[in-house]
């Protein structure tokens, strides 16, 4: 009976630095959501994705938005958004452990429930990537302390419903057109994903993974 090789990191056109990250961090084979969704991202691709807690899918975004990402080039060019502030440092801590092997990469965690003089502070230079919640990102918009005309990849991150949707909606079009968007929510909550899918350009292929 011929077994079924699982898919390796090896197998995509991922650039090198990340590698040391994924070596740091012990991946070598993908999970089904990453070897689903990982092929669009590194093409640019925007990507529709539900997959449960522990599936990968943080990994899965995080190589997609740090592969397309040009460190000599300081300005911002990914930006994630996430519903809580603990979920944000979550991913914010991940995204740093893939970056291992991108020299002077600055990732900034901007989010509410923190004092926003330090924030502002830390914007004086502009960072690579930021984490942050709906409502600070937005608050830092309207102070013009973030810059979106540069930003490649956008991340929504279990974001959505009433709570965070007029923020999402608002920061969304401040960013340029030409970006890869990924929606990620988790299968077991309930999603607004068609309705928000419908405010872009493209139509992003769905990935799912059964808990």
């Amino acid at each position: 009976m011929r077994s079924c090789r699982m898919a390796e990191f090896t197998d995509l056109p991922l650039h090198a630095a990340l590698f040391q990250g994924l070596d740091a961090l012990g991946h070598v084979q993908m999970t089904p959501i990453q070897a689903q969704c990982l092929p669009a991202l590194l093409e640019g691709r925007d990507v529709i994705a539900q997959a449960p807690t522990g599936s990968g899918k943080t990994a899965a975004f995080g190589l997609g938005l740090l592969h397309r990402l040009d460190a000599s080039q300081i300005r911002l060019q990914a930006l994630v958004l996430c519903p809580t502030r603990e979920l944000a440092d979550q991913v914010s801590k991940h995204i740093r452990k893939l970056a291992t092997g991108i020299a002077n990469l600055k990732l900034l965690t901007l989010t509410g429930g923190m004092p926003l003089g330090p924030q502002l502070a830390s914007l004086a230079h502009e960072p690579h990537v930021v984490v942050g919640t709906p409502g600070r990102v937005q608050e830092l918009l309207r102070k013009q302390a973030l810059d979106l005309r540069g930003v490649r990849t956008l991340v929504l991150d279990e974001v959505g419903g009433e709570v965070h949707g007029a923020d999402v909606v608002t920061i969304d079009k401040g960013a340029p057109r030409q970006r890869t968007v990924q929606l990620l929510e988790q299968l077991t909550k309930p999603t607004s994903q068609p309705q928000r899918a419908q405010q872009h350009d493209t139509q992003p292929p769905r990935s799912n993974e059964k808990p």
